[in-house]
């Protein structure tokens, strides 16, 4: 019962209504309004989990997740389960139902970092098979279509020839007795068709009377010639319903035969939406994920710029007093908190603002705080707050809180004696003045005897108090903390602050100056209450303004804090932005570097092309070189070193051509006359020893002339050019790649240069069965991509052994 109570004062149904105005369906608003708290720090912590996990979905998502179509079926089902027969609006109520949760399934899974909410999706069955079935059979407006049986299609089309014969009928007889009808109408009453006849001339036209105007002039007449099929329509109607009721029935059946999981699928639903409701009304409120602290293991209770959440909305949605935060940091040996201070000064917000978060964080509701919000999992949150004063049961203010005390006491149970510690207390206590209501002496030493019992039997003790001897249980127990809420004198106002480890002092006799009453009165009350209350006040006011100066440089350094970070970020993006404009820098002096290239490669092709045309000379292979000499001249980068002696190049040795700028293979060994032939690329060409270096730019040691070699004979120099014609191109484009392999292998057995491949892009699978085949091939010494004037990755250059 305490608890329920605790609830009612701290106002938890008002923090429900707010959250259930954040749920997508009406299961979720409804269980939002009802919300029930966990019994154990599991339950809390797994709903945390699924808030966080839809927090963190949502922000990914452009629109939230969606819960359309998502309806209240629990009753169709109950009545399915007990043989009722379905209404087409149920039935579709149902498949939407039905697409809604499979649509919601598809988003999560296709989510990842989502375990406990893919665990909680992974049951859930929505028979789409049913879904197709309802719509089959039922349209979008709840009727039974036409295709739902063979049997119905064949009545509707009766029917529809039976009414246009009907119609047909009275269209005769109203061109006939156009003069004893009202208006050239074809109407329906009591699903019979009838036609406005005059009511004077009734007998022009004889038959049934259904119905008559309110002015009695116009009468509503069934002919007697469409009597018998006006009985024939209403029998066939009749058969319509009955097939339209049978294969609701039939759909009925096939819902209930799955009803526990559709059961089950309501619950997950609901369980989605509760858990996007709690995330985004904690978004709202702008809250952090609580942590579950343990006492016992030195953690402190940390609770920064606490805000009420009842207050919040008051604030947004009825232009409301802004909000001002609290802190509390509670470390783990305080078991009892006094808050002292004036009236009106935030205390009872105080209170209420904790157990709400305590609440909120136990039904997995982030909390309204900065970050970190830590706290301890609460078995019970039991509160004595407000008056219980009742005229009708002879309560006096005293009275009610005892009551209600003693409820708390008996909630939190009696362990051992009366004053032996709990083993392992764990309830938080909110005490709104206590002890008050009676004489100041009984109240403040009954006030004492029970904070020192909570001490031992609850896990927090937060009471608020305007007894100064309560002030001294810090000094003599080390569970006891002190507290006040601030007050400003100078403007006779609290600023709603709380302030930890300062007593509040009384103002009242301040406050009484400061209104206007004499200043003798108020010296004789200061006498009366003595020097030594006076004395603790200015220590108390000493306290205060002693924090209010750390609490100036505190701010001062957090400023200097932030400038000191903001210059750090400012040079931080200057440096960032130096080695951007570097790397830019190196970018573009890349690329000079390769269009030089490639545009000497131009150059070099050209001069490829002339030697192509006719028979090459000598004279022409000369020009040729002098060219070739000309563009590595005007291309070779400047040698920043002098090259070292002592190098002589050997077959396979890998050189530099300073002129060329290129990096060759050594074909033949230096000759006599010291000329050697290199390969660079696909070309062959014969150079001057003095021409290369080694790759750490050794020079070459000048040729010593010896006897000719009776044997060996160096082949002239000679200028070999590997240029793609068409003989050496092989066009694949559109073959299969069992087609392709065959061309292939011919091509590179008869091959005596290099071969070029075309085989596009397309999808890449000739292209990759080509290139698997080469790498089988045992003529193949290997392959490349083509020169991008060739083709580039669509043409595949394959040199031979």
């Amino acid at each position: 019962m305490i608890q329920s109570e605790t609830l009612e004062l701290l106002e938890w149904h008002r923090l429900c209504q707010h959250l259930a105005t954040f749920a997508a369906t009406k299961l979720g608003a409804t269980a939002a309004r009802h919300l029930k708290i966990p019994d154990s720090q599991t339950q809390s912590e797994q709903l945390l989990e699924q808030t966080k996990e839809v927090y963190q979905l949502e922000s990914r998502l452009t629109t939230g997740l969606s819960f359309e179509g998502i309806q209240d079926i629990g009753d169709s089902l109950e009545r399915a389960e007990r043989s009722g027969v379905l209404a087409g609006e149920e039935l579709l109520a149902i498949a939407t139902t039905l697409a809604g949760a499979r649509t919601l399934r598809r988003v999560i899974d296709n989510q990842e970092d989502l375990p406990i909410l893919t665990e909680l999706v992974a049951d859930l069955r929505t028979y789409p098979e049913l879904e197709q079935e309802i719509h089959r059979c039922i349209d979008e407006r709840a009727q039974v279509t036409d295709r739902a049986s063979q049997k119905l299609g064949e009545i509707r089309t009766d029917l529809r020839r039976l009414r246009s014969q009907i119609t047909q009928k009275l269209q005769n007889i109203l061109q006939a007795k156009s003069g004893a009808v009202q208006e050239q109408l074809i109407t329906q009453r009591s699903d019979r068709f009838v036609i406005p006849v005059k009511a004077p001339q009734k007998d022009a036209i004889p038959g049934i009377v259904h119905d008559t105007s309110t002015s009695g002039a116009t009468l509503y007449v069934e002919p007697n010639s469409v009597v018998p099929l006006g009985n024939q329509l209403r029998q066939i109607i009749r058969r319509e319903q009955a097939e339209e009721e049978a294969i609701r029935r039939i759909l009925t059946e096939q819902v209930a035969a799955v009803k526990p999981d559709l059961e089950r699928l309501l619950a997950i639903a609901t369980t989605l939406d509760m858990a996007t409701a709690r995330s985004r009304y904690s978004f709202w409120l702008g809250a952090n994920p609580p942590r579950f602290i343990q006492r016992e293991d030195k953690e402190i209770i940390t609770l920064r710029n606490l805000r009420h959440p009842l207050l919040v909305w008051q604030q947004q949605h009825e232009q409301g007093q802004p909000v001002v935060p609290v802190d509390l940091l509670i470390n783990p040996l305080i078991r009892v908190v006094t808050i002292t201070g004036p009236n009106t000064g935030g205390k009872t917000v105080t209170l209420k603002t904790l157990g709400l978060a305590a609440l909120m964080a136990k039904v997995g509701l982030f909390v309204p705080a900065r970050e970190p919000v830590e706290i301890p999992w609460f078995d019970k949150v039991l509160a004595d707050i407000g008056d219980e004063q009742s005229l009708q049961q002879s309560l006096s203010t005293f009275s009610g809180h005892i009551r209600r005390i003693s409820r708390i006491l008996e909630a939190l149970g009696d362990e051992g004696e009366s004053n032996a510690p709990c083993p392992m207390p764990n309830s938080l206590v909110l005490l709104d003045e206590v002890g008050a209501g009676t004489d100041p002496v009984e109240g403040s030493a009954l006030a004492i005897a029970l904070l020192q019992y909570l001490a031992n039997h609850a896990q927090l003790t937060i009471a608020t108090t305007h007894f100064g001897e309560l002030k001294a249980l810090k000094y003599e127990d080390e569970r006891f903390e002190n507290a006040s809420v601030e007050f400003d004198e100078s403007t006779l106002s609290p600023t709603y602050r709380l302030l930890w480890g300062i007593p509040g002092r009384s103002n009242a006799l301040t406050i009484a100056l400061r209104l206007g009453l004499k200043p003798e009165v108020v010296e004789e009350a200061k006498m009366q209450v003595g020097e030594a209350t006076d004395e603790v006040n200015q220590v108390i006011a000493g306290l205060e303004a002693q924090r209010r100066r750390q609490e100036t440089k505190a701010a001062e350094a957090q400023s200097l804090l932030q400038q000191a970070e903001r210059l750090y970020k400012e040079v931080s993006a200057k440096a960032a932005s130096l080695e951007e404009r570097e790397s830019s820098l190196r970018a573009s002096q890349e690329i000079a570097v390769q269009q030089a290239i490639a545009q000497a490669k131009g150059e070099i092709a050209q001069v490829i092309r002339r030697l192509q045309k006719g028979t090459p000379t000598a004279q022409e292979a000369q020009q040729a070189t002098n060219a070739l000499n000309q563009i590595g001249q005007q291309y070779q980068p400047a040698t920043p070193a002098k090259p070292k002696a002592g190098f002589m190049p050997k077959v396979g040795d890998r050189v530099r051509i300073p002129k060329l700028g290129q990096i060759a293979d050594v074909i033949t060994a230096p000759d006599e006359d010291g000329e050697l032939s290199v390969r660079f690329g696909l070309m062959k060409m014969t150079v001057k020893l003095q021409d290369v270096e080694s790759l750490d730019g050794q020079k070459p040691e000048p040729v010593v002339k010896a006897k000719p070699a009776p044997a060996a004979v160096t082949p002239p120099p000679q200028n070999v050019l590997e240029i793609r014609t068409s003989q050496n191109t092989i066009d694949l484009r559109g073959k299969r790649v069992a087609d392709a392999e065959y061309i292939l292998d011919k091509a590179i057995s008869e091959a005596t240069g290099p071969l070029w491949i075309i085989h596009g892009y397309g999808t890449g699978k000739l292209r990759q069965g080509v290139h698997a085949f080469l790498q089988q091939h045992s003529r193949v010494n290997n392959y490349e991509p083509a020169e991008q004037a060739d083709g580039g990755t669509g043409v595949t250059v394959v040199h031979i052994k």
